[in-house]
């Protein structure tokens, strides 16, 4: 179905287009400036570091939702090799084969298109099956370090975790903003916890996939507001699933990525985060996300830090 009035009102209204010139492909990443970051580096006090990714593993997120995307396959195609004679160093090897958004990753800004366009006008098809993305690959976000603010939504609401039909609203925001205390500013990269990861965690790797809270349609408004650099969440769709309005399917992912060419993040691992905020009542820190550099990548692997 043609996507309705309402999103297209939106779009209009968060668009980046132009921004930052004709040339771009970075989106929101420019406004990780030095002293943005110079800021956030100050945020470090306890020196306390909190891992924020998934392992790596065949029984990954993945449940075969979306076709191809494979959880890791590892392999080793050496062990204990004595390859320069019997007696020598020896040397175990191993591959693997994954999507690049298996488990906690950043959406790159050609991870999705609507009415044949990717970020900055440019056209959906120069995005081949042949070489990946020519313009805004994931191989273009070459720093993303920045301040990290944890809005912790299910906190906010005293839960544990959102119930399924929860879609996110500003007023959600709002609320978690106020509970960390600090104002959400530009150049930040926000992460948002629904708890919805402790399904996985727990085993229940269908319960975690579908149904799902997630993002409204209508956060990336707030986002543009405030100029946010980057968001991720804890969830394997990262909005609201299934859609909250009928047949729109993935609207956020477009408003994001297209729209605003901001990077998204799913799957991250917020729990021992979210408890580490708390003991220290400080949400916001140093949060390191440095992406594979996959050229011509629609998204890549991420093994985010946050250090307070």
């Amino acid at each position: 179905m043609p996507l309705p009035p309402e999103f297209h009102d939106i779009a209009r209204r968060v668009n980046n287009w132009g921004r930052w010139g004709e040339a771009d492909e970075t989106g929101t990443l420019n406004l990780i400036t030095d002293l943005v970051v110079q800021a956030a580096a100050a945020t470090v006090r306890s020196g306390r570091r909190v891992p924020l990714a998934l392992p790596l593993q065949q029984d990954g997120v993945q449940t075969g939702l979306i076709p191809g995307r494979v959880n890791p396959l590892h392999t080793m195609v050496a062990v204990n090799l004595e390859m320069f004679g019997p007696g020598t160093v020896a040397t175990s090897d191993d591959t693997v084969t994954m999507a690049l958004q298996a488990a906690t990753h950043w959406d790159g800004l050609t991870h999705v298109s609507h009415s044949g366009k990717i970020y900055n006008g440019r056209p959906a098809n120069t995005v081949t099956a042949h070489a990946g993305s020519a313009f805004s690959g994931i191989e273009k976000a070459r720093h993303i370090v920045s301040r990290g603010v944890l809005l912790d939504v299910a906190r906010a609401h005293g839960r544990e975790r959102l119930d399924d039909d929860h879609a996110v609203t500003p007023d959600d925001l709002d609320a978690a903003e106020e509970l960390a205390g600090t104002t959400v500013r530009s150049g930040d990269i926000v992460l948002i916890r629904t708890g919805q990861i402790q399904r996985y965690l727990a085993g229940d790797k269908q319960g975690y996939a579908f149904p799902s809270p997630g993002l409204s349609i209508r956060c990336p408004e707030w986002f543009h507001a405030r100029d946010v650099a980057a968001v991720a969440n804890d969830t394997l769709t990262f909005e609201i699933f299934p859609p909250e309005i009928e047949n729109l399917w993935l609207p956020v992912h477009a408003l994001d990525l297209v729209e605003m060419g901001m990077l998204q993040g799913q799957n991250w691992n917020l729990e021992e985060l979210s408890e580490a905020c708390a003991e220290e009542r400080r949400y916001a820190f140093l949060l390191s996300a440095m992406p594979e550099p996959f050229v011509g990548g629609t998204g890549t692997p991420v093994a985010p830090v946050a250090l307070l």
